[in-house]
Parts: C-alpha cells; sequence; structure tokens
C-alpha cells in the first residue's frame, strides 16, 4: 500500500515531497493543515464535474476507491447531486478518473455531476451544459471539465456563442476550470503548412485551464518536468487579454526554444493558466484498479479539489469565493505554484519542428502556464481579498 498511497495521495504528491516509496505497508500521506473540508462552511459551498460521450460512474467504485486510498480519514463516497442521465452503461474510465480524484482532492466537499447522454458526434455538449448552468440559481462554485475540441472543427457562431456563456459564468462568479488537453501544442495542415492545433474551450479567456507535469524519477517528486502530452499554446480565435499580457509578453521575448512563428498565433490567447501532476494516477472502473491512468483529465479534478477547499477557508473568513481566477493568477505571478522550468511538449512530426512544441522555463509558459499547486503556500496566496 506504500507505494499505491504515494501515487494516489495526490495531496503529498503536489506539495513538498512528504510523500516517497516505501514498502512499508502503513506508510500513509502527511495531510497539511486545511487539506480535508472543515464541515463548517456555506452548504453551498460545492463543486462539479461534466461527463459526456457516454462516459458514466459508478458509486461502487467510488466507495472502493475511497477504501483502497484514503488513507486514515473518513473520504465522502457518494455525490450529492446528479444533473441529466447517469446512464446505465460500465463505467468510463474517464468518468471514474474525474469523480475519484475531484473528490479525494477536494475531500468532503459535496460535489455534484453533470451528466450529458449520448455520444454528440459533432462536438462536445458544451452549450447544453452551460444552459443548464444559467438556469440554475443555486450553484457550486468550481466546475471542472475534461473535454475539448480543436478550435478548427467548430463553427465559428458555435464558438463565440458558448465562449459568451462561459463570459456569463466567469462574470456569475463561478470558477471554470478546463483540461488543456492530450496532444502537446496539436498539428494540422493548412494550405499544404503545419500549424500547431489549439483546442476550445481550453482556449477561451474566460476559463482556467489546466495543463500536466509528470516526474523524470518516478519516486522523486522534486524532480517535476512537463508531461510530454499536456496540451497547450495560442489560440487562432481570441486575442490575447489584458490580464496575461505582461506574462506572455516575457515568454515570447525570452524563451530560448520558441518554434516558428508560422506555426502560431502569438497574438492570440495563451493556455494553459495553471498545472498539476497528469501521469500515473490509480482509478477503479467496473471494480477493478487501472494503474498508470495519465492525462489532464487527471489534473484538471485535483486543481479543482485543491481550490474548492480554498474557496471553504474563504467562505469561512467572511470573504466571497474565489470566482474567475485568472486576473488574480497572472496579477500574483504565480504566487502559491511551483514552477515547472524543464521540458517541452509534443506537435508536428516534421522536418522543421521534429515533434517538439513548446518548452516550459521560469515564469509562465504555454506548456504548464504558472505551475502547479503547492497547497499551502497557495491557500495563503489566495485567502487575501
Amino acid at each position: 500500500m506504500g507505494l499505491q498511497a504515494c501515487l494516489l495521495g495526490l495531496f503529498a504528491l503536489i506539495l513538498s515531497g512528504k510523500c516517497s516509496y516505501s514498502p512499508e505497508p502503513d506508510q500513509r500521506r502527511t495531510l497539511p493543515p486545511g487539506w480535508v473540508s472543515l464541515g463548517r462552511a456555506d452548504p453551498e459551498e460545492e463543486l462539479s464535474l461534466t461527463f459526456a460521450l457516454e462516459q458514466y460512474f459508478h458509486d461502487s467504485d467510488l466507495a472502493q476507491f475511497m477504501r483502497l486510498f484514503g488513507g486514515n480519514f473518513a473520504h465522502q463516497a457518494s455525490v450529492a447531486r446528479v444533473v441529466g442521465q447517469q446512464g446505465r452503461g460500465r463505467a468510463g474510465i474517464e468518468a471514474s478518473l474525474d469523480v475519484q480524484y475531484l473528490m479525494s482532492a477536494g475531500a468532503n466537499i459535496s460535489t455534484w455531476v453533470y451528466s450529458s447522454p449520448g455520444r454528440h458526434e459533432g462536438q462536445e455538449p458544451f452549450l447544453q451544459w452551460l444552459m443548464l448552468l444559467s438556469n440554475e440559481s443555486a450553484l457550486p462554485h468550481v466546475h471542472t471539465v475534461s473535454y475539448g475540441d480543436d478550435e478548427d472543427s467548430l463553427s465559428s457562431a458555435y464558438i463565440q456563442r458558448v465562449n459568451t456563456e462561459l463570459m456569463k459564468a466567469a462574470a456569475r462568479g463561478l470558477t471554470l476550470l478546463f483540461a488543456s488537453g492530450d496532444s502537446g501544442a496539436g498539428c494540422w495542415s493548412v494550405s499544404g503548412r503545419h500549424q500547431f492545433r489549439p483546442t476550445f474551450p481550453a482556449s477561451s479567456p474566460y476559463v482556467t485551464t489546466v495543463g500536466g507535469t509528470s516526474f523524470q524519477e518516478p519516486f522523486l517528486i522534486t524532480n517535476e518536468i512537463v508531461d510530454y502530452i499536456s496540451g497547450g499554446g495560442f489560440s487562432n480565435v481570441f486575442p490575447r487579454p489584458s490580464y496575461q499580457e505582461e506574462a506572455v509578453t516575457k515568454f515570447l521575448s525570452s524563451s530560448p526554444h520558441l518554434p516558428p512563428s508560422s506555426y502560431f498565433n502569438a497574438s492570440g490567447r495563451a493556455y494553459p493558466d495553471v498545472a498539476a501532476l497528469s501521469d500515473g494516477y490509480w482509478v477503479v472502473s467496473n471494480r477493478v484498479p487501472i494503474p498508470w491512468v495519465s492525462g489532464t483529465s487527471a489534473s484538471t479534478p485535483v486543481f479543482g479539489g485543491i481550490l474548492s477547499l480554498i474557496n471553504e477557508h474563504r467562505i469561512l473568513s467572511g470573504r466571497p469565493p474565489l470566482g474567475f481566477l485568472n486576473p488574480r493568477l497572472y496579477q500574483q505571478h504565480g504566487a502559491g505554484l511551483f514552477d515547472v522550468t524543464r521540458g517541452c511538449h509534443e506537435s508536428c512530426l516534421d522536418e522543421e519542428v521534429e515533434g517538439q512544441g513548446f518548452c516550459s522555463g521560469p515564469g509562465w509558459d504555454p506548456v504548464t502556464g504558472w505551475g502547479t499547486p503547492n497547497f499551502p503556500a497557495l491557500l495563503k496566496t489566495l485567502l487575501n481579498p
């Protein structure tokens, strides 16, 4: 159980090295103050996640996951509310991953699930989900979504309509987290030339986008590097928002490893904004523990769970929820986050870039954003008004 506790105890892995490999069966992660819900916050302090494409979770898998990997304290093992149709099919790894890590990182915060049935072959049902949010008078404060589409695969009208709803949700005070994707910078051919391929809604200026990291040495967590699949880049639809002007300009002027300018729109909204571990997760699906599950579908709910705990502390101290996070993140220059400075993500396999997209470096970068959460430091930073 020692190794599994490390792999699954994301609390310790993304902090300061409290958990390392040991064969001792009684090894458990050490939780810093504030990591578990205090259980005294506003009853509306809840978080949510969204499923589509016939992805479902099973309560029995969630309960088994918490028994196996919950450590020596009690976790909630059932969601508070399902909005939509849960479906009766087999549990999907995507849905199981999301709910298990959202509810373990955001320990004992009530969780909603939004579930859209069907395959939605043209696109994910983002607009349908956002309209559900707009029609609810009381909502969770933090929402995480692990889905996305290539910007170029969607009509301009649809993208703008969804983006308007994202803007309205941000103005309403919701924190929306989207996975940056698992294709690095992406790649497609335009008029016979390769270009990087940004994804949406990760590229929306009104969401907080989460990238992914890995470890150069599996059990030495001080060597955090880029996960090569971590999505990131520059939007071809949305211009760069003012809140990230300074950070992105600095990156573009100082990075020693920029791809050729023809591959990306340097004036577009740049993403991700933050990152978390996206490699080497265990998931219970259909009663079977499955190892080495990876992707920003893992890092996004982990970051969402952390923010929900910080929201609880803010509410208890008389402050409002975090709401739209990006202006604060960029204004504080990544305070409370571990700056990941090594590694590059994947891109086009051609002679010009040879499969390499953007590379991380000091400060913000379009691979891991400002970096990964150091919970005690991030809690202190975000508790300020």
